[in-house]
Order: structure tokens, then C-alpha cells, then sequence
């Protein structure tokens, strides 16, 4: 059985979140980081054509959720592979991992970026929530749309800095991971594959059930420990989101359900 690296017995009543695994920051080819997105090109057509898949699924389970309770079987395992694959390729995309993702909505083998967010038996999901999702969500997915546009707008200069060292440095690593997990637990609250609502963007420091008896191992982000500097960053693509957002909303206005739609995986 796989090792739980990272993790701890949760409280009692303690709430489950998704969870990221992706390994310390090491070398990365030089030749892959000035490329990086012209490699990826044929993921992102491929997410593009799941995603409209994935559209239909979120609606039928959507449907099935407030029937059953939780979500189909069939259904659940399908959002939670595209919610893992949608990462990966992310993942990849904001140089977080110089491994190439793989073409696999499953839990591929040897992939150093993992995502757990899925239990052995369906998750049970309360229907108010559910018949409400979108409304509840349009907070988190303010926060996960402003957090995402600002490491955008510096993603270039992230992009020198692992191009001229070889390797992301790890406040950059961290918040960086920071964003990445946010938008994943976003999806996986979004696509109705969990009840728990997205939170800590700044890491896991605050939380008791992730910081006592923690498991060193491979994983560098489960629990995720924001350092100083990482939490500087995290804060200036708020910052830099909410400036962008600002500007975009003075001249083409602002819709709430654009920036919902706008956070969902691959969408």
C-alpha cells in the first residue's frame, strides 16, 4: 500500500480536501522550459475536447446529486480523471514539473504530479449545496480567477527565471503550487466531486490537521508550508489579478458567471 506521505489522522469532524502531490522543485531541461507550451499544445486540444464532454457529465451528475445524493459511479470517476489530467497539464504549463504529462485521464504510473480527491466510496454531497453550487462558488472562484490572471501576468518573468537557473526556486515553487491547488480544489468542489469548499490559498500553517504529525516525503505540497516569501508572492498575484481585473472591468465590464466558468478545469 502506498505511503500517505504528508498526511495525518484527521480530528475528529476535521473536513476533507483535495489534496496535490507534486515532488520538490529539482532540474528541469532548458530546451523543455523555452518550449514548454509549444509541447503542451496537444493537451490543451485535447482538454478542449473533454471539456465539452466534461460539461455534460457536470450537468447529469448535477442532476443525479440532488436524485441521489451523490454523484453515479461512472460519472464520478470520469470527473475526477479529468480533474487529474486538467492539473497535470497545468502543472506542466506553470513549470511546477519538468515531467511530460501523460495522455491519461486515469492515475497514471510514475506521474510525480498526483491529484486525491476521491475516497473509496462515493462522497455523500448535501442537495442544498448541490441545487445552489453555482451561486455558492462564485466567491472561491473570484479568489482562484484574480489569484490565476496575477502568476499570469508574471509568468513570463517566472518563465526566465527556471529558463536562466534550470529550476524554479522554491518560493516561486510553493506559491506557485499555491495557486495550482487552489483552482484544483475550485474544480473539484465545482464538478461536484467533493463538499469541501476551496480554501487555503496561503498554505497549510494555520490548519492543526496538517501541520501535527507530519510524514516527511516525497510530496511538497501535502501539506503545503507557504514560506515567507512564497506568501509575498501569493499576495502580488492578488494583487496584480485584482489591478488586470480592474482595468478589463472599466472597459468591457464584469459578470460574475463569466469568472465561474472561467475557474472551471479545462473550460
Amino acid at each position: 500500500m502506498e505511503p500517505h506521505y504528508g498526511t495525518v489522522p484527521l480530528f475528529p469532524g476535521a473536513e476533507a480536501l483535495p489534496e496535490l502531490d507534486i515532488p520538490q522543485p529539482g532540474r528541469q531541461n532548458r530546451l523543455s522550459v523555452l518550449v514548454r507550451l509549444l509541447l503542451l499544445l496537444p493537451h490543451f486540444v485535447v482538454l478542449a475536447v473533454l471539456s465539452v464532454v466534461t460539461f455534460f457529465a457536470v450537468v447529469a451528475g448535477w442532476f443525479a446529486a440532488l436524485l441521489l445524493g451523490r454523484l453515479p459511479a461512472p460519472v464520478e470517476r470520469y470527473l475526477a480523471g479529468f480533474l487529474g489530467y486538467d492539473t497535470r497539464v497545468n502543472a506542466s504549463a506553470m513549470l511546477l514539473t519538468g515531467r511530460y504529462p501523460p495522455f491519461e485521464l486515469g492515475e497514471p504510473m510514475g506521474c510525480p504530479v498526483r491529484v486525491r480527491v476521491r475516497v473509496q466510496q462515493s462522497v455523500h454531497l448535501n442537495r442544498p449545496a448541490v441545487l445552489f453550487r453555482l451561486l455558492l462558488v462564485i466567491p472561491a472562484a473570484l479568489v482562484e480567477v484574480v489569484a490565476t490572471a496575477g502568476w499570469w501576468a508574471v509568468s513570463a518573468l517566472s518563465w526566465l527565471v527556471v529558463l536562466f537557473l534550470g529550476r524554479m526556486p522554491l518560493p516561486l515553487f510553493e506559491a506557485t503550487a499555491a495557486v495550482l491547488r487552489y483552482r484544483m480544489r475550485l474544480g473539484a468542489y465545482v464538478l461536484l466531486l467533493s463538499p469541501a469548499y476551496p480554501k487555503r490559498l496561503f498554505g497549510d500553517q494555520s490548519a492543526p490537521d496538517a501541520v501535527v504529525g507530519t510524514i516527511a516525503g516525497p510530496s511538497a505540497t501535502r501539506p503545503l508550508f507557504l514560506g515567507t516569501g512564497a506568501k509575498v508572492l501569493v499576495g502580488a498575484f492578488l494583487v496584480l489579478g485584482l489591478v488586470g481585473g480592474a482595468a478589463n472591468s472599466s472597459r468591457y465590464g464584469a459578470d460574475g458567471s463569466a469568472a465561474v466558468q472561467a475557474s472551471l478545469p479545462g473550460f
